[in-house]
């Protein structure tokens, strides 16, 4: 809305033609995103105090956990707002990919809250049962996997492209469909998955939004594309908007759920908040660069399914217990510990990954 008005407004006065620049406008949803996620996340936590939205732990897990009983959730849902807000405020809204993103957000958010609001309105410890919460985020996935095939002007947004070497690609066609179908799904239940820490999940979130918001900066930029040998994608900048204002809302999170946490996520956030990561990637064709950013979660992802596997098909766990942030606990790490090594590691991958621009 903002950006609609500065366009018009730099026709009678050429000063404020500077809020339309890109790189402005990143910063400034950035900024919107963590000055309102911090001003109203005092009064976020009163709120689901008053409704009596508290975590449910499981006494099975490592017994440090019980204490945070009672602990505010569904904080999820003003990263959420805090999002859509700086979006519509600094992103340029005739650009379709905008309202894709959105969507994502909303669709999985909107997932994770039904699911939240069984378990802690409705006390039914399952939440959603798995068959119909799989449902509905697939519905999610698969019309925005659709959708994004439909936008494709270009054989370049349909393939696959493979980091560190710049001549190797596959033209998936209409495989692009489950293609992304899968990486939307999978990176919502991998954040969702890692978020068992005080500010374990949201730190990572923040360093890989980050480094999606350069590759779409670059990606939206011919010149740059070409030199770098991205892929160029036209309104791939306004995608930066939208890693800006998850990192500056994520940020404005952990200010509230860094240890020890005044709020959780619960799944509305982390749910929405991995499929948003998972839909740039896919829009700005990173979809790989993203497996190695987001490395934390796809191990974290892996525990779980190593430790199921094992178990069913040889009776013998692999690890203490999964997720594996949970194994480093019952070890003996700290809490604090096990989610700092965690956001050292995302930095490292992070960095990897942004290094595949040059080594290509």
């Amino acid at each position: 809305m903002i950006y609609a008005l500065t366009e018009w407004l730099s026709a009678y006065f050429s000063p404020i033609n500077a809020l339309t620049y890109l790189t402005t406008r990143i910063i400034l949803a950035a900024l919107t995103a963590l000055l309102v996620s911090i001003g109203f996340g005092g009064k976020m936590i009163v709120l689901l105090k008053n409704l009596q939205m508290g975590q449910y732990v499981r006494d099975d897990g490592p017994k440090t956990h019980l204490a945070k009983t009672g602990t505010p959730t569904m904080g999820g849902a003003l990263v959420i707002l805090s999002i859509s807000l700086a979006m519509l405020l600094w992103a340029d809204l005739t650009v379709a990919y905008v309202w894709v993103v959105l969507f994502v957000l909303w669709s999985f958010g909107g997932v994770g809250w039904l699911d939240d609001y069984r378990k802690l309105v409705l006390k039914n410890p399952q939440g959603l049962r798995a068959k119909h919460k799989y449902a509905l985020l697939s519905l999610a996935a698969l019309l925005t996997a659709i959708w994004l095939y439909l936008l494709a002007e270009d054989a370049v947004q349909t393939t696959l492209f493979l980091p560190f070497l710049k001549n190797v690609s596959w033209q998936m066609e209409w495989l692009f469909v489950p293609l992304t179908y899968l990486v939307l799904n999978g990176s919502s239940n991998a954040v969702n998955l890692t978020d068992g820490l005080d500010g374990l999940a949201i730190m990572p979130v923040v360093l890989v939004a980050g480094g999606l918001a350069t590759f779409a900066y670059l990606s939206g930029h011919a010149y740059f594309a070409q030199y770098l040998h991205i892929p160029a994608v036209k309104g791939a900048g306004e995608v930066a908007i939208f890693c800006a204002a998850i990192a500056g809302a994520g940020l404005g999170f952990l200010w509230f759920n860094a240890h020890p946490a005044l709020v959780f996520m619960g799944d509305v956030g982390a749910l929405a908040l991995g499929a948003a990561l998972g839909v740039v990637a896919v829009i700005i064709r990173q979809e790989l660069v993203l497996v190695i950013m987001g490395g934390v979660f796809v191990v974290e992802t892996l525990s779980v399914i190593l430790q199921v596997g094992s178990y069913r098909y040889r009776k013998k766990r692999i690890f203490r217990m999964a997720p594996l942030h949970h194994h480093f606990e019952l070890m003996g790490w700290p809490e604090t510990r096990v989610t700092i090594r965690f956001w050292i590691v995302t930095v490292v991958l992070v960095l990897v990954a942004l290094s595949t621009l040059k080594l290509r």
